[in-house]
């Protein structure tokens, strides 16, 4: 499971060593995917299968799902994680979502998120913003108990 978060930079040859903890999580290769915010998401094998069987199930004469299927199939590139734990991200990935050398990692789950400090930046803000969290926040059932 990804959790937690993690400043990391691109080396010379654009490679991104994966945290030790996420490298727990994969095997030799990872997905990424352009994101569904201005972000890259990077799955394992299981996660991104079970994703597009998920979209293999959706009507391709919805217009909606073509374009999740361009965004997610058509943007996902398999690489292999070195010895080191370094991968390289991919050239259009970073220039599409705005990537430079310094990256935030953020765990998902079951996948994890690579972002730019600008935009990682602002995501914390929502996140901060009080008011707009209890609006958006109260729809969801949280609940610690087996009710």
């Amino acid at each position: 499971m990804f959790l937690g978060r993690y400043r990391h930079n691109l080396d010379s040859k654009d490679r991104l060593t994966i945290p030790a903890k996420f490298r727990e999580s994969l095997a030799d290769d990872v997905y990424f995917v352009y994101g569904l915010d201005r972000n890259v998401m990077v799955m394992s094998t299981p996660t991104f299968e079970k994703i597009t069987r998920r979209l293999a199930d959706l009507s391709i004469t919805d217009n909606d799902v073509r374009l999740l299927n361009r965004r997610i199939l058509g943007t996902a590139t398999l690489e292999t994680i070195d010895k080191n734990g370094r991968v390289l991200l991919p050239d259009f990935l970073r220039e599409e979502v705005g990537l430079g050398k310094e990256l935030i990692l953020v765990g998902q789950g079951e996948y994890f998120e690579i972002w730019s400090p600008e935009e990682w930046a602002k995501q914390i803000a929502a996140q901060l913003d009080l008011e707009a969290n209890n609006q958006r926040l109260k729809v969801l059932d949280l609940r610690l108990g087996s009710d």
